[in-house]
């Protein structure tokens, strides 16, 4: 062993070693800890893995230093809210930012390899990063379909109960227990602003936050039945018109089957070609063997 192969180990344990202090001063958890306590958080359904947890950790150092326009911040945050997403502007941008970059990494060695390979990667990263960023409307419209699949069942609910009862706020709350998840966390919210403050309002803020305009159908009959109006009839053709659109959302839905349906079976040809194309390939190889034997 040379003095530069001794040089590199000594160096190598250095920073090792003082890489373990400076964790053990800023008191790092190690990762056991780190993924055990995400794996014991209630709204964790599935174990986070290491990669994940170091890249969340990276992200959440990068957002201290992202700064974005206070009106843009504004507007994130309100499409973060209405999809759920419990984070800050900031930390989606950095999440966006940790999972794009090692894509485009990968393109420094690929210069060396293969140049004409390396804009491709690049270009990869930026669409990437572009899709992780506009994965915030994408949840928001899909949080909306299952609200507005689920709209016509509550008009046809309170149509019902209205015939005995316009306590707007049992009804909701009852309506909750047995909603979908999207539909009862909104009603949630709306329950509580509801016991806490002034009803119309809370149905208001109801509505802008979900922005669909099937639920500004309800909330406007809703406020009207809070404020004395008789409206069943209006209720009544509310149900009918929401059947037909929920009718109609089935009916797209089981349109976009047969696409599916169809790419699977070219899939299905593809794999039998190639079960034939092996067996051939075998069978061929090995009469080649005697023939040129």
């Amino acid at each position: 062993m040379n003095t530069y192969q001794i040089t590199i180990i000594i160096g190598s344990l250095l920073a090792i070693s003082a890489f373990l202090i400076v964790c053990d001063l800023l008191r790092v958890p190690f990762m056991k800890t780190s993924k055990s306590a995400k794996n014991l958080s209630k709204r964790q359904r599935t174990k986070t893995g290491s990669v994940e947890i170091w890249l969340r950790d990276l992200a959440l150092w990068l957002s201290r230093f992202i700064r974005i326009n206070e009106y843009k911040r504004l507007q994130l945050a309100s499409d973060l809210q209405t999809a759920g997403m419990n984070i800050t502007p900031e930390l989606h941008i950095a999440n966006a930012t940790v999972k794009a970059v090692p894509i485009g990494l990968v393109a420094i060695p690929a210069l060396v390899v293969f140049p004409l390979i390396a804009p491709v990667i690049f270009a990869t990263a930026l669409t990437y990063y572009f899709r992780e960023i506009r994965n915030v409307q994408t949840r928001i419209q899909q949080r909306r379909n299952a609200i507005n699949m689920e709209l016509p069942r509550l008009v046809s609910t309170i149509d019902k109960t209205l015939e005995h009862s316009r306590d707007v706020l049992t009804m909701l709350e009852d309506y909750r227990k047995h909603a979908g998840p999207e539909l009862a966390s909104e009603l949630a919210v709306t329950v509580a602003d509801m016991r806490s403050g002034n009803y119309e309002s809370a149905l208001t803020r109801l509505e802008a936050r979900v922005g669909s305009s099937m639920l500004s159908d309800i909330t406007r009959g809703l406020i009207g039945v809070l404020r004395g109006d008789e409206n069943r009839i209006y209720w009544q053709q509310l149900s009918i018109k929401f059947a037909d659109i929920q009718r109609q959302m089935l009916k797209q839905k089981a349109q976009k089957v047969p696409g599916k349906v169809k790419r699977l079976s070219m899939f299905l040809l593809i794999c039998f070609m190639l079960i034939y194309l092996v067996v051939i390939g075998m069978e061929v190889t090995s009469k080649l063997g005697i023939l040129f034997g």
